[in-house]
Formats: C-alpha cells, structure tokens, sequence
C-alpha cells in the first residue's frame, strides 16, 4: 500500500486530513503497510519522509557512537537510528542514549523516561533537525544535541519546559569544537567529552 508523505513545504488540501496516532504508526509498521524502505518517521502526527544521507553525516553518527559510546557506564547504551517513542512521534534520531540493554526492548521501543540523550548530525536538515527540539522538550527529553556539520559546532539543548505546541527548551548553548560538552546520567558522574571529537 502507497504511503501518501507530508513534505514541510506542502500546503495542505482544503480537505480533511488525519493525523496519525502513535499506535495507528505501529500497527501498521506491524502489519507490513510500512517498512524500512517508506524511509519515513512519525513527527507530530505526520509520516514525514526522512532525509537522505551523505558520507559525511554517516561518518559523523560513526565518530560519535564510537567516541561517547566507549565513555558510557555500564547500564547504558547507544541506539543508533532507531524508533524512541512519545505520545505524538515515533522519531527516529541518529542517536540516543538509552538505559538497559538491547534485549529490554525487544517488544516495546523505549519512551522518554529512558532516555537521557537524543542526538540529530545534521548538515542540509540543520532547519528541521532544530524544529525538532519542540517534540522532544514536550516529550520530557532532559537533553537534546544538534551536530551541526555546516558551522562545525553542537548546539545543546537543556531544561526542558513543556507547554504544548510552546514545548522548548530553557538552555541553549552553541558551542564550538575547542569547548567541552557534558552529559550527566542520572545517579552518574558527569560525562566529559571535547567537541572537536565529536566530528569527523
């Protein structure tokens, strides 16, 4: 079955149209309707076509899977690309540091309250991958990074206040590859990593 996909320049038809549920998304993953080849992900109620990648942004995702992952403490791993589930998106960001194992989530993708980072590598969607902060603050997503390959620099997205369709985050830092970067699990000392090594 075609799956009809919203492009973030359409208008939208004078008709009505449905937003989809998570667990309309899901069944018809499920049920084949969707497969990894729709290369599409669930923003806000919309199957949204994803971009397309470059070796530049592959090679990134590599570096920082690579780097953070080793710097991670037992109880936590990287999911690289996969589906994190909140109440209106089945977003499925380059990466995400979740707790647990693999085998905790063999029936069910994690939610929010598993995971302390999401991570978007970003260099022709450096607009869309920012607009994605609002999903992800309302979600309760304590920390949001955006590798940003154009300028060379993270944007890190902090505090999160949810309000709605006004959900952001309270704290952004734009920083440079000479600045370090934490990320703080909870019950966990505070990871430190420099910048510069989260490029390629």
């Amino acid at each position: 079955m075609p799956v009809a996909l919203i492009d973030a320049d359409a208008v939208l038809p004078p008709y009505p149209v449905h937003r989809w549920s998570v667990a309309d998304y899901l069944r018809l993953a499920k049920l084949g309707f969707l497969g990894e080849d729709d290369q599409i992900e669930l923003l806000e109620g919309w199957p949204v076509k994803k971009m397309t990648k470059n070796p530049l942004h592959d090679g990134t995702v590599d570096q920082i899977n690579l780097w953070l992952g080793s710097r991670l403490p037992a109880g936590w791993y990287i999911r690289v690309q996969n589906v994190v589930v909140t109440a209106d998106s089945a977003p499925e960001p380059d990466l995400a540091v979740v707790r647990g194992l693999p085998k905790d989530y063999r029936s069910q993708h994690p939610t929010p309250p598993d995971v302390a980072l999401i991570v978007e590598v970003a260099d022709t969607s450096v607009a869309k991958d920012r607009q994605k902060r609002h999903l992800y603050a309302r979600a309760g997503i304590a920390t949001y990074w955006l590798v940003n390959l154009l300028d060379r620099h993270l944007e890190v997205f902090s505090s999160p206040k949810s309000d709605g369709a006004e959900a952001d985050y309270e704290t952004r830092q734009v920083l440079g590859t000479r600045h370090k970067v934490g990320l703080k699990l909870p019950g966990r000392r505070e990871i430190k990593l420099t910048v510069a090594d989260l490029f390629v």
